[in-house]
């Protein structure tokens, strides 16, 4: 391969007499297809939980290295971790620390570690004589009983050290759930109720966050502020798109000071406050430092609390986008923050083939504008489009290699219906029907995959699609549209071609949000 892209890499300069040549080579290499899969792969392991420890946090003899700032071990490090991906990063975490380790404690989903074994990780295993201990909770990705003990075994470890001591905060995506610490009198299942009342009355995100932080001992900084005046030093595996800090598991590590007034003008708007459990109203009742409990000065010292985001989208893109030039492919990221309504994500990359495949010089203006005009609704900068339509017509006038469009994000799927799926399987059924309703069918193909393995309630992480995918489905008389009204995606790629399309890379031990990979194969010149 290394020899092939030489010689690609040499035909470039003296294009255009040898790149039609040179085009045929490379791509009699591997299909389209199946160098979408090995690029969305390079995209998993550039933040496998082992990988990104590796990177984020080195050791050179007794000093500990991370964010280039120094902290010096002498056996005085303790470690908790919180999230989908922690188990896999605390065994990396505890290999390079040895035996400078104290004790751990990890709060982790429910049966991972079976499933790991059964998926041949073992890698991201504990060893039988690891100091650090092992709790599994938030069964079906909610707050419980078993979540809540490991919060308070975290909360009574972080609790007692002292200024020499060194604090490691292992986090990842599913974090606030295996973190449950309500502030007293408030019981898990009233914190809960409340949250739940919450979503279903329309609050965003970010009001929801607010809530959950006002309501815990943890989040919000609270970790930080019980290890006081111990240093902590968190390494962080980003879910959220742009990797706020005092988003990623409510930021347990964050200063994020909620007072009481904020909260009770969320719960106002929604009319919910007549209705709260009295230990919620009591808890809001109180000053600030009496329902956080005693705050200890200085805990959100910056020389004594660092954050460090080690593995997120951003840089799951980038090991992508390595990984296509060594394929051949011309990479283009588009942005790791694709969100917004998955039919409307769908018509973006539809407009962008059109864009990227079009055999006029010119592109029509109108057809940028419908690009730039859907930007906002699917989280997506204009200067990010408008860099991204550049890209791509400059390699169409190359003309001799094929264009890989990247994107990450977490787009979401409104739903209407029982079937099976999630937002991967979907996108990638939406873009396929995009691409198949042209006027002329389009040749380029789509990828979509969460990088976590699992999409929905489902074995597959996503899907590939492309122009052929309708004409495909009618032979096997399966109705497209029946399928999406029902959001019943995987069932359909099942069928599709007894299941070839579907994307199953099994349980990745990471999760970074999605991978979105579209190649647009370069066109014949025009006769």
């Amino acid at each position: 391969m290394a020899r092939v892209l030489t010689l690609c890499r040499t035909l470039h300069q003296w294009r255009p007499l040898w790149a039609k040549t040179a085009q045929a080579w490379v791509r009699s290499m591997s299909s389209l297809e199946e160098r979408a899969r090995a690029v969305f792969a390079a995209a998993v392991e550039g933040v496998q939980p082992g990988s990104v420890v590796r990177r984020g946090l080195q050791r050179r003899g007794d000093e500990l290295v991370v964010g280039g700032r120094s902290f010096t071990l002498r056996n005085n490090l303790h470690l908790v971790g919180f999230g989908k991906a922690v188990l896999g990063m605390a065994a990396e975490a505890e290999r390079i620390v040895g035996d400078h380790l104290v004790r751990g404690l990890i709060s982790v989903p429910h049966g991972i570690q079976e499933t790991l074994k059964h998926h041949g990780k073992m890698n991201m295993l504990l060893k039988s004589s690891s100091r650090i201990e092992v709790i599994e909770g938030a069964k079906h990705n909610l707050p419980d009983a078993d979540a809540q003990r490991s919060a308070e075994g975290i909360r009574e470890l972080a609790s007692a050290l002292t200024e020499r001591d060194l604090l490691l905060v292992l986090i990842s995506g599913g974090g606030s759930a295996l973190l449950p610490a309500p502030v007293p009198p408030v019981t898990l299942q009233e914190k809960q109720d409340v949250t739940r009342c919450l979503a279903a009355a329309g609050a965003t995100i970010q009001e929801l966050n607010t809530v959950r932080r006002a309501l815990s001992l943890l989040k919000g900084g609270g970790l930080a502020r019980c290890a006081y005046p111990a240093q902590v030093v968190a390494l962080i595996l980003s879910d959220v798109i742009g990797d706020p800090l005092d988003f990623i598991a409510s930021g347990p590590t964050v200063q994020s000071e909620t007072c009481p007034q904020e909260v009770r003008a969320i719960l106002d708007r929604y009319h919910l406050s007549a209705s709260l459990p009295s230990s919620v109203k009591e808890v809001l009742n109180k000053s600030s430092s009496q329902w956080r409990g005693e705050i200890k000065d200085h805990y959100h010292d910056k020389d004594r609390v660092l954050n460090v985001v080690i593995g997120s989208n951003a840089i799951a893109l980038e090991c992508a986008g390595r990984k296509a030039r060594e394929l051949g492919l011309h990479p283009v990221v588009l942005s790791p923050g694709v969100c917004g309504e998955v039919g409307a994500v769908a018509r973006l990359y539809g407009l962008l083939s059109r864009f990227g495949c079009s055999p006029e010089k010119e592109p029509p203006p109108a057809l940028a504008a419908q690009i730039l005009q859907l930007g906002p609704e699917v989280g997506v900068e204009s200067w990010d489009l408008h860099r991204t339509m550049k890209l791509i017509r400059e390699e169409w006038e190359e003309g001799w290699c094929t264009t890989c469009v990247l994107a990450g994000g977490e787009p979401t799927v409104q739903l209407t219906g029982g079937g099976r799926g999630g937002r991967n399987q979907e996108l990638a059924l939406r873009v396929g029907l995009e691409l198949s309703r042209e006027v002329e069918k389009s040749s380029a193909l789509f990828l979509s995959g969460g990088t976590d393995g699992q999409d929905g309630p489902t074995e597959a992480a996503g899907a590939v699609s492309d122009g052929e995918m309708e004409t495909e489905a009618r032979r096997q008389g399966l109705d497209i549209d029946g399928f999406l009204s029902n959001n019943d995606s995987f069932t359909f790629f099942s069928r599709l071609s007894d299941g070839r399309r579907l994307l199953l890379p099994g349980l990745t031990g990471t999760n970074v949000m999605d991978v979105h990979v579209m190649l647009l194969p370069p066109q014949p010149p025009s006769e």
